[in-house]
């Protein structure tokens, strides 16, 4: 083991001199001088790129290296988390990325298949020391021997599933299995659907996709970024620090409901509701509600406005007129709106051409081009012909829209339209896909700010003229000026025009591409990763397709989890209206996560609605079955504190065994008492995750894992989500149910009686 801690020790110390020149880079960059515009670029450049280094080397402090392959042909690679390289002429590699081609046969080869290797190393540490090293020889003629041999070659991988959990996501850049890996290399255009049940890394599998994606195409999507959607908040925080711990921070982590800029989904809906809304006819409904909005004067009661020439008369034909030919353009509406509106204003104006300038005596009209030019603009400076054009096609929001469409929509079963009526109240998830349609349909008239920002650039230029002008007179001091602000164009005077000199005194936006694409709606991704998907509402997948026209994809899910009432579920009715079948589906059977004992039960629940209903194997069992517990008896009905005190006096048994982190799972409507037994649990919308306890609902339990878990009344479960909340344990779970409630749900029967 000395060989390699002394190795280990020459990379950490490596690591120590890199992280120490990024640093004093950062620093020294920011210290520039930044007077000029090319001197606080120059130092914004280097500052983002200095800390993006500065990340990947903090990134590789835990864990840097993890494995050596050694090669028949003598080849001898270390694999760790990041690349590094010596300080040489040669910059030899020291540590190869875990993501590099070489770096397959780590992940891939076999004895039937050695991929060359001879030997294959784990190498375990902590605190920069070797902790313990497993050979596997891949080579049987290989006959030395290093005594760090063993047989079981699942051994790393089993040591990683039976640690205790922290709270966290971690990353599996050690124990990535070869059908793991073929997913993470996989080409990354087109869509490609990764399906896998409880525990079969689906999640984790899609974040080191993400990583590889970002190593293996960089310039591509660093600039364009890369979209990671989560189901909750509370999963967000689960797997935030995957990505960085593999040096990756050029990604946004959101919830669907996070996905419109300046709004925040605070509400809540029915389920009703929720399904409403995330229905496909919702696009139709809110097409023809804009359609609604652009009116046209009733038959035989037309708009009168008062007018310098004279009365005009705006009345149905004019309307209708306008609004066919801006229709014909179709724009959005806002983008159609000034169409409408030169249309109105230019028949207003030839009412008034027509009055007063006819010829007495029938010939032409009187007025020229340009009497009529400024008739024109007469009448389109009036403040009711203005007040007219609002009033029949008016400038609309996304949120004064969709606000105003659910106070009383139509274009829906009267049904449909009275589960999502409502006055007011805050934004809730399932509004977000109606606000983003709407500003689609929408569309944003941003002519007064280009004209704005034309008439800045403009000045601009012209200051820049000026600049130029002053140093082409005084030539002779041109070099003596340097320290001048605008000293360094006087010598590139031949070289420069005013426009470039303008765009040069430009501020740059040194955002990241993942905080710029946070602030724009429609920012375009290179590259998007769903996790949940088949939760997902058919609005929401409008929304997310919108962000990737290139369909670039990874959809992670399990549609036997489906729970959500708007859930698409299957990936057919997902993907068929956008891509066809031009999809790849691939599926992972094998279970990290749940023992085999609670897997088995949770499958039941499951084969209860569907008998042919086939979970991932467990790669192990641990022994002990699940437990039940149940409060009452004597035929009343189990007091609500009673159960409540039965699982807190579970959670003190549990915690007791020192296991890592324990999850109370139950319907919202038992919350107020369990939170009152268990005053240090953590619970609310986004828990605490790394709390030894944590509170929790069926639909925030999605994606998460512990080492115990309590499920709360089961009965009270929908299949789909019990069936989540059973399979978050990776060691211990229990059932607790009372007297006078739903009591045990099919496939749970066989628990009864088997005490915790």
């Amino acid at each position: 083991m000395r060989n390699e801690q002394e190795f280990i020790d020459l990379l950490y110390d490596r690591l120590a001199e890199l992280r120490s020149g990024a640093e004093a880079a950062v620093k020294g960059a920011l210290a520039m001088d930044g007077t000029t515009f090319q001197a606080r670029q120059e130092r914004d450049v280097m500052v983002a790129e200095q800390s993006g280094l500065l990340a990947a080397f903090n990134a590789g402090e835990h864990g840097l290296c993890f494995g050596r392959l050694l090669f028949r042909d003598g080849a001898d690679h270390h694999i760790g988390r990041i690349g590094i390289r010596a300080a040489d002429e040669d910059r030899t590699p020291l540590v190869i990325d875990w993501r590099a081609e070489v770096a397959r046969p780590f992940y891939l080869a076999t004895g039937h298949t050695p991929m060359g290797l001879r030997r294959r190393r784990h190498i375990t540490t902590e605190n920069h020391k070797v902790t313990a090293l497993h050979d596997e020889i891949l080579d049987l003629t290989d006959t030395a021997r290093t005594g760090h041999e063993g047989s079981d070659a699942d051994a790393v991988l089993l040591a990683a599933l039976d640690a205790a959990r922290t709270g966290r996501m971690h990353d599996i850049v050690q124990t990535i299995q070869a059908e793991q890996d073929r997913i993470i290399r996989a080409p990354h255009q087109g869509v490609l659907v990764v399906e896998g049940g409880p525990g079969t890394g689906k999640t984790v599998v899609a974040l080191h996709r993400a990583a590889y994606l970002l190593y293996a195409h960089r310039e591509r999507l660093a600039r364009r970024a890369v979209l990671i959607v989560g189901p909750n908040p509370a999963f967000l925080g689960y797997i935030g620090e995957v990505l960085p711990a593999l040096g990756e921070t050029g990604v946004l982590l959101a919830t669907p409901a996070e996905l419109f800029p300046g709004v925040r989904a605070t509400g809540t809906d029915t389920a009703r509701a929720a399904e409403v809304k995330g229905a496909a006819g919702m696009a139709a409904a809110l097409a023809a509600y804009v359609r609604d909005r652009q009116t046209v004067p009733e038959p035989g009661a037309p708009v009168v406005i008062e007018h310098d020439d004279g009365e005009l008369v705006l009345d149905t034909d004019i309307a209708t007129e306008a609004r066919r030919l801006a229709r014909e353009t179709r724009l959005p509406h806002n983008l159609a709106r000034p169409y409408f509106a030169f249309r109105v204003i230019d028949a207003l104006t030839a009412q008034i051409a027509d009055r007063i300038g006819a010829d007495p005596y029938g010939g032409p009209s009187l007025l020229g081009p340009d009497d009529i030019a400024q008739l024109g603009k007469a009448v389109a400076a009036n403040r009711d012909v203005h007040a007219a054009i609002d009033d029949l096609w008016p400038a609309l929001t996304p949120q004064g829209f969709v606000g105003d469409y659910l106070t009383d929509p139509t274009h829906l079963p009267e049904e449909d339209a009275a589960a999502i009526r409502r006055a007011g109240g805050p934004w809730t998830p399932a509004d977000i896909p109606l606000l983003d349609e709407a500003a689609e349909i929408l569309g944003e008239d941003d002519s007064a700010e280009r004209a704005a920002a034309e008439a800045a650039r403009q000045e601009r230029v012209r200051y820049a003229q000026g600049v130029l002008d002053l140093s082409y007179g005084s030539r002779t001091q041109e070099f003596e000026d340097r320290e001048d602000e605008d000293s360094e164009v006087l010598a590139a005077h031949d070289l420069i025009d005013a426009e470039r000199l303008a765009e040069r005194h430009e501020e740059a936006d040194h955002r990241s591409a993942a905080e710029r694409a946070a602030a724009d709606r429609t920012w375009a991704f290179g590259h998007i990763i769903v996790d949940e998907a088949q939760e997902l509402s058919a609005m929401a997948w409008r929304m997310l397709m919108r962000r990737c026209p290139t369909r670039s994809m990874t959809l992670v899910g399990d549609p036997a989890q489906t729970a959500e009432p708007g859930g698409c579920g299957a990936w057919d009715a997902i993907l068929t209206p956008y891509v066809g079948d031009r999809w790849e589906h691939v599926r992972l059977g094998v279970n990290y996560r749940t023992p085999a004992e609670i897997m088995e039960v949770a499958a039941g629940v499951v084969r209860s609605a569907n008998p042919s209903f086939e979970p991932p194997s467990s790669v192990r069992a641990t022994g002990e079955g699940p437990w039940t517990c149940f409060v009452g008896g004597a035929g009343a009905a189990a007091d609500p504190a009673d159960l409540a005190d039965a699982v807190a006096e579970a959670v003190v048994s549990e915690t007791a065994r020192e296991m890592g982190r324990l999850a109370v799972i139950a319907q919202h409507r038992h919350h107020a008492a369990l939170r009152a037994a268990l005053p240090t649990a953590s619970a609310g919308a986004n828990p605490d995750l790394t709390n030894p306890v944590v509170l929790l609902d069926p639909r925030q339990a999605k994606g998460l894992e512990f080492d115990s878990v309590i499920v709360v009344e089961p009965g009270e479960f929908g299949t789909s989500d019990l069936y989540v909340a059973l399979t978050r344990a990776t060691q211990r779970l229990g059932v607790i149910y009372g007297d006078g409630g739903p009591g045990l749900p099919a496939g749970l029967e066989g628990l009864a009686g088997l005490a915790g």
